[in-house]
């Protein structure tokens, strides 16, 4: 892998891991494409999704910052006898609701050898049936009448959809950003609550995913080349911050359903890419070259 797949990577990591568009999906696409796929590519998209991570530190700093002194002080409430699970503090319970969501991923586990060969392989059938299911959630989603609710209305029950939604997205194609926002606005919270509910919730989710990666990396004896990914991780971070702003505003002015054109129309290629590849047994890039 070059600096410039690295580039290339980091651009595509930072533009869809926010527009709920998959961002596994787009790079597992990018690589099948140009042969950058097999053994260590989720790996580097793991690495880029730390990248991206960053982008969310910068344009929630406030938030998060909040969350973590209320954080503490639920710790301390614990040891002095204080702690409360009923409680009307809007962060205090944000906090339980993003616990709670992340209970769901734990049922994912069993499943994350099996994802790792259908992002590593040859094959991109799945990754164009799941395009097409995120476009579906996200036309739905598009269609809901708009709720309300924010963190002081959130039950166990929809955190933990939430959650469940959150768990699908380890499949490449299925947006994690695109599912946790769209299963909110159907659960009737207020748009900007369910963006910024979906974007923090990632951040245990994707901490989470690349620890156990890398420690499987460094099991594997996987050779990383460092210059590619952190110039991935960079690129990922400054695109990221620009599409998180970008989100805010399509969300917030009811434009969330062209992303499920998008994501329709490009699920519809990568799914009869995949057939004709099934058919014809060889890469559609290498295919069309050979037909033209």
């Amino acid at each position: 892998m070059t600096i410039l797949d690295g580039l290339f990577q980091g651009i595509i990591q930072g533009a869809t891991e926010f527009l709920p568009i998959s961002s596994d999906g787009h790079l597992t696409l990018y690589q099948h494409l140009t042969g950058n796929s097999g053994e260590g590519a989720l790996f580097f998209n793991l690495m880029l999704h730390l990248g991206t991570l960053a982008a969310v530190f910068i344009a929630y700093h406030k938030d998060i910052w909040e969350l973590i002194v209320t954080f503490f002080a639920m710790v301390r409430d614990i040891f002095t006898g204080k702690f409360s699970f009923k409680t009307k503090d809007e962060n205090r319970r944000m906090i339980f609701m993003l616990f709670l969501a992340c209970v769901p991923l734990l049922a994912f586990l069993p499943v994350k050898d099996w994802v790792t060969k259908i992002t590593e392989d040859s094959d991109i059938v799945v990754e164009g049936l799941c395009f097409l299911w995120t476009a579906a959630l996200l036309f739905f989603a598009s269609k809901c009448v708009k709720g309300k609710k924010t963190a002081k209305e959130m039950r166990v029950r929809d955190a933990l959809i939430v959650g469940v939604f959150q768990g699908t997205a380890i499949m490449p194609g299925i947006s994690r950003s695109g599912s946790t926002i769209s299963s909110s606005l159907l659960l009737g919270f207020s748009k900007e609550y369910c963006v910024k509910f979906s974007f923090i919730l990632g951040i245990p989710a994707i901490l989470g995913a690349s620890l156990l990666e890398t420690k499987d990396a460094i099991e594997s004896g996987i050779v990383i080349e460092w210059a590619p990914v952190l110039i991935g991780m960079l690129t990922a971070a400054v695109v990221g911050y620009l599409c998180i702003r970008l989100i805010q505003y399509l969300v917030a002015s009811d434009r969330f359903i062209l992303f499920s054109y998008y994501t329709a129309a490009l699920g519809a290629v990568v799914l009869v890419a995949g057939i004709l590849e099934h058919l014809w047994g060889e890469n559609i890039v290498d295919l069309i070259a050979r037909l033209l």
